[in-house]
């Protein structure tokens, strides 16, 4: 465990993940520079960490927020990083500058015969999407926290930035049916029938100004392909620089005058129990929303 009376530079961190079959890996990760950003979480501990992607291929960006023993990773991805490739054999601009294997939804570690360590992907976020996802190396825990997610026993918390404002009337549950075709090479969603989708609105903030806006804050109690964004769009709450269910001539304007010109959507928050070998353990991140 680190001190907390950790040196400004840490030149060479390692992370050792007992497994439940008695063997440990050790993810090197080299170069690391303790800056004031978001917290890695390391026990009880807190320091400031940014590891140096020369040295471990993280995309643009993309940094570590929170880690436990066990090889549970809650990473930070800034938006316009994909969490997987969408071509075969294309690495750039994903969370991780590696070989990413579909099947195993798991980037490799190594090249040809050693790239036997493998990092898996537990969740996504749209490209657009900045925030928190998890990841893990650890073969027992992805199963152990994929199967949180279909339980809906990851917590999830979004803030966005929306046009208009929520009244809040009757229930604070979204609840749609959700179907997802591809559409000019890309996803859409759309709304009436497919699966449930269902979305907790937790508070909703109004900003004064032209065009009125409202800062939602959000949990997805479904994880569908664009389900935050369809959601906010169907109840008259676009979310700014939506470029897909959004208010285009507003977004325009805000882009102008406020320069904003992304997607304002952001995971903020996340957090998971989990049992592991018969002991509890407890994994949260938090993001600052960047916009």
């Amino acid at each position: 465990m680190l001190s907390k009376t950790c040196t400004r530079k840490l030149l060479c961190a390692q992370v050792c993940y007992v497994l439940s079959v008695g063997r440990s890996i050790e993810m090197k990760l080299v170069g690391v520079k303790v800056e004031r950003r978001g917290p890695i979480i390391l026990g009880s501990c807190k320091v400031k960490e940014s590891v140096d992607e020369n040295a471990y291929p993280w995309g643009d960006g993309v940094q570590i927020a929170a880690l436990d023993e066990n090889g549970l990773i809650a990473v930070d991805k800034p938006a316009g990083i994909l969490s997987h490739p969408n071509r075969k054999g294309d690495a750039s601009g994903c969370l991780l500058n590696l070989p990413y294997d579909e099947e195993l939804q798991a980037f490799k570690l190594g090249r040809g015969s050693d790239a036997e360590e493998l990092v898996y992907l537990l969740n996504r976020l749209d490209s657009a999407t900045s925030g928190l996802l998890l990841m893990t190396v650890n073969e027992r825990l992805r199963d152990l926290i994929r199967d949180a997610f279909e339980k809906r026993r990851v917590r999830k918390v979004y803030e966005a930035l929306v046009f208009g404002t929520s009244r809040r009337e009757g229930s604070n549950l979204w609840k749609d049916r959700l179907s997802v075709s591809k559409s000019q090479g890309g996803l859409r969603a759309s709304l009436g029938s497919g699966v449930a989708a269902e979305t907790k609105l937790l508070s909703s903030q109004p900003i004064s100004g032209i065009p009125v806006m409202s800062l939602l804050t959000l949990s997805p109690q479904t994880g569908r392909t664009h389900q935050l964004r369809i959601q906010a769009s169907k109840r008259g709450l676009p979310i700014v620089g939506d470029r897909t269910y959004g208010n285009f001539a507003k977004n325009k304007h805000v882009a102008r005058s406020k320069g904003l010109k992304r997607l304002c959507l952001h995971c903020t928050e996340t957090s998971v129990e989990y049992v592991l070998g018969g002991k509890k353990f407890h994994l949260k991140a938090k993001s600052k929303r960047p916009f």
